[in-house]
């Protein structure tokens, strides 16, 4: 662990007239893996877009490696070394697999070049054998894997995934947490927003629960899995 590389403070966040998010703000480490939980429409999604700068916020900071990043172009941010894998995916639909992955390539913000190709079918051997198949052929949990794959590929500082296990079944999700746990044990630091709680205790290191659009609970992943209250209050459906 070291020092914060991405600090979020105050923001607030609108759609129109329709204020979505209230103040919010949480801090992730070099080498953490930080779950934002909540329930559906709690603001998780809203929070990654400001981060990301497709939502700007209208009060609050946004700090990436000491710069300041809110109201900055999204492809900036990504340049600065924010990586985002989207709810829906996103994959090249009419490309191969190792379009896709090519696609994303780039050198870090300090000229990183850690993920390349090789390395991603290192980490991610079910690419590997799938390199000449069309994405869009590909089944959803397959998708997911391209897409944090490709994601990496532009050697991020921080990665970002927006519900990892939405709309997978169980075994999948179980395969993507495996993914998840390998890129933590590798030092990648993550930013995870998530519903299912039970996903992220065995993953995440540090935790943020929003609710309505505010940050009600920080702590270790350690400390909410013992804090029943707090689990029965946000997060239970």
């Amino acid at each position: 662990m070291g020092a914060a590389i991405l600090e979020v403070e105050g923001i607030d966040v609108y759609y129109g007239a329709s204020q979505i998010l209230f103040g919010v703000g949480f801090v992730v480490e070099r080498g953490q893996t930080v779950a934002l939980l909540g329930r559906n429409g709690a603001g998780k999604s809203t929070t990654f877009k400001a981060l990301i700068g497709l939502a700007r916020p209208k009060n609050g900071r946004i700090r990436f490696a000491g710069a300041e990043i809110q109201g900055c172009r999204p492809y900036d941010i990504a340049r600065a070394g924010i990586g985002f894998v989207p709810e829906d995916r996103q994959v090249f639909p009419d490309h191969t697999v190792e379009d896709n992955l090519l696609i994303g390539a780039k050198k870090g913000p300090q000229g990183q070049d850690y993920w390349t190709l090789p390395r991603i079918y290192e980490v991610f051997p079910l690419l590997a054998n799938m390199k000449t198949r069309l994405a869009g052929r590909m089944s959803g949990g397959e998708q997911q894997m391209l897409t944090i794959a490709r994601t990496l590929m532009g050697n991020p500082e921080v990665l970002m995934l927006d519900e990892p296990s939405e709309g997978l079944a169980p075994i999948i999700v179980a395969q993507i947490g495996q993914l998840i746990r390998k890129l933590r044990d590798m030092g990648v630091t993550l930013l995870l927003a998530e519903q299912n709680m039970h996903f992220c205790l065995g993953l995440a290191t540090h935790t943020a629960i929003i609710d309505k659009g505010q940050i009600v609970y920080r702590d270790t992943i350690a400390a909410l899995k013992a804090d029943t209250a707090i689990k029965k209050r946000y997060l239970a459906v």
